[in-house]
């Protein structure tokens, strides 16, 4: 009798655990499911977004815009480079829209998707505009919408501050091009299929892009440009490209520094500030709860 008892006790103890371990394995499920595909959290590390971002804050990312990421392979675990793919969202990236992404540029010679390092910023650019700085302001040619932090633009415009040439002198740092942070471009943003003429003064402007779509190299050799040894007067480009800015324009690494973002490397949209806390004194800024972006 006993030893009946003692087994009905056991069975129901291991269902007790059987049932607590798949709610623990649904729970994990769910919630990588909801990181990978829809919400990711960061904190903000620095003041490069001020005032809209304050170091402290903690911000939720929806990756539906403009679609989640996910891995073609894992050959990445065996040295090789991050390869992801995009899944449809349901809307692309907007002027003004906060985005998260990957760093593009860890490596100063060549544009890698480094899995490690995110940037914020606001994008103020999309692919098809002609974007240009005129006298501090940031304009899109024909398009007369406010871009980023029109405050710190204007405080920019009218600084009598004499800037260090490694912060006022700025992408693409070529003789060509003599752009600085008070006057810069214009500068097209190429889109998925759009085709650029490629010639030997405006190569400095999408070198870059080209290698890392084609894995070739580009060279200039009498006169002329070569993608992998092959005489080039246009390129084609296969993805979209971003001109990204943080809204404290005196103190942003940012597109105006490294180049343009390509759209692989966006994780998201940030929509909500949900946390926030003071880093010099730890105390929490209640006033920054769930404000929105």
């Amino acid at each position: 009798m006993r030893s009946k008892l003692n087994k009905k006790k056991f069975k129901c103890i291991l269902k007790k655990v059987f049932v607590w371990v798949m709610f623990l394995i649904f729970t994990i499920v769910f919630a990588v499911t909801l990181r990978v595909f829809f919400f990711a959290s960061f904190v903000i590390p620095s003041d490069s977004m001020s005032p809209t971002l304050i170091q402290g804050d903690y911000v939720f990312v929806n990756k539906m815009i403009p679609g989640p990421r996910v891995f073609k392979s894992w050959d990445f675990l065996n040295g090789r480079d991050l390869s992801m793919t995009r899944l449809k969202g349901y809307r692309k990236i907007k002027r003004n829209d906060v985005i998260v992404f990957n760093y593009p540029y860890s490596n100063r010679n060549k544009v890698k998707l480094d899995f490690n390092v995110f940037y914020i910023k606001r994008c103020v650019a999309i692919p098809g505009d002609t974007f240009y700085i005129d006298k501090g302001i940031y304009r899109v040619k024909n398009i007369p919408d406010i871009l980023g932090n029109y405050d710190n633009q204007k405080l920019l415009r009218m600084s009598q501050r004499k800037f260090h040439s490694n912060i006022f002198n700025c992408f693409p740092y070529s003789n060509h091009y003599k752009w600085n942070i008070r006057n810069f471009g214009p500068l097209y943003i190429p889109g998925e299929r759009d085709t650029v003429s490629i010639d030997t003064v405006n190569i400095c402007l999408y070198q870059k892009l080209i290698e890392y779509e084609t894995q070739q190299s580009v060279s200039i050799k009498d006169g002329h440009v070569f993608i992998d040894n092959k005489l080039v007067y246009e390129y084609v480009f296969s993805q979209n490209y971003y001109f990204v800015a943080g809204d404290n324009v005196l103190n942003s690494r940012d597109s105006r520094y490294w180049g343009l973002l390509p759209e692989d490397h966006i994780v998201g949209k940030a929509f909500v500030i949900w946390l926030s806390k003071n880093p010099n004194n730890n105390k929490w800024e209640w006033d920054r709860f769930f404000k929105r972006i």
